[in-house]
């Protein structure tokens, strides 16, 4: 028997594009699939004039429009502190622990974020134990993985980046972590500090660069100013003042080439809909809004820190679901059942570059 209604992922279904308002026929696409269907059912007004909506659809039906309207993201209040500021599992695996604390300025955008590490020499007497070593060889692969702490005290880490780096060779080394910022931004709490595992791989196989890697050092963090060296974080910033979206348009306004981006009110009639005129019984129709206006671009070039990306657009990067009680005939029987349409309302235009991911807010 089919699911009451299916929870697709956030990705699973493509927005309408930056410009692209949304249709009915987006609607009818996305519904089809909620029901696994092919084509929309024919229903007359005889199969439903007689329905009566059970309780436990209204229920349902009352509880994901509340879900829908109410808190979209809920994140772990706990976190497990770390003991120290430099930890090692294994002689070539380290913790970093950054304090975010009024790093990111208020309304802002991280645009990169970038660790930069110091590569410590290698003593002259441990390179003549690997002196056999070519310079090919007398390498090792470095990574960077972001480690999320969850509720329950157990963690997961995402790789961020990765570079290979010489034995021969010793100064600064950055590392992109832009990805690791955004996920701490989106995951965490603001006094929660941003936990980043440094780790040194071998990269080749054999005896003899069976542990190179581990000649491999960085300087290591400590007291804020107290060693030379120290891992640094270093955050740019595009500020959202100037360069962001407005919030919501101004219904008294017309949207002119001028229009700096915002939120504009869109209805969305479904019972003018040809196909939803016997299949849709709640909503009648809904506030769907859409992202209009231009977004102001910062002044080229661009600074060597930041990413090649394309111009700023005005996109929705918030959205939220549309819950539906709609009729199904089965069998020659119509029934009723609750869909949950995801990413049906716009909840936050935003200024966003071309090219670049959007981090989308995910329903609870």
């Amino acid at each position: 028997m089919r699911s009451l209604w299916l929870c697709w992922a956030l990705w699973a279904l493509p927005l309408p594009g930056p410009g692209a308002a949304l249709s009915g026929e987006h609607i009818l696409s996305i519904l089809l699939r909620q029901l696994q269907l092919q084509e929309a059912p024919i229903l007359d007004t005889g199969d439903v004039e007689e329905l009566v909506t059970p309780a436990h659809v209204v229920a349902q039906y009352v509880a994901l429009l509340q879900r829908s309207h109410g808190v979209r993201s809920r994140f772990s209040q706990r976190f497990r502190e770390v003991a120290g500021r430099w930890l090692a599992s294994e002689a070539s695996t380290h913790l970093l622990v950054f304090s975010m604390e009024r790093r990111l300025p208020p309304n802002s955008e991280l645009v990169r974020a970038v660790l930069r590490l110091f590569q410590e020499p290698v003593p002259r007497a441990a390179l003549r134990r690997h002196e056999r070593l070519s310079p090919h060889s007398a390498r090792a692969r470095v990574t960077v993985e972001w480690l999320q702490v969850r509720e329950d005290s157990s963690n997961r880490t995402s790789l961020v980046d990765s570079r290979l780096v010489s034995l021969h060779e010793s100064g600064w080394k950055a590392f992109d972590v832009t990805e690791a910022v955004t996920f701490w931004q989106q995951l965490s709490r603001p006094r929660q500090p941003l936990l980043l595992k440094v780790t040194v791989h071998r990269e080749h196989l054999g005896p003899l660069a069976s542990g190179a890697h581990k000649l491999v050092r960085f300087a290591s963090q400590g007291p804020e100013g107290a060693r030379q060296g120290e891992p640094q974080l270093e955050l740019h910033t595009l500020d959202l003042g100037a360069y962001g979206a407005q919030g919501d348009c101004d219904p008294e306004a017309p949207v002119t080439e001028a229009t700096r981006c915002c939120r504009q009110e869109m209805y969305i009639d479904l019972q003018g809909m040809k196909w939803a005129e016997n299949s849709v019984l709640e909503p009648l129709g809904f506030l769907a809004y859409e992202c209009v206006g231009a977004c102001q671009q910062p002044p080229r070039p661009l600074p060597l820190e930041w990413p090649f990306l394309g111009p700023r657009q005005c996109i929705a990067s918030e959205t939220t679901s549309l819950p539906m009680i709609v009729s199904v005939k089965e069998g020659g029987r119509t029934r009723l059942q609750v869909v949950s349409l995801p990413n049906m309302r716009v909840q936050k235009c935003s200024c966003s570059w071309d090219g670049a991911p959007v981090p989308r807010k995910l329903e609870p």
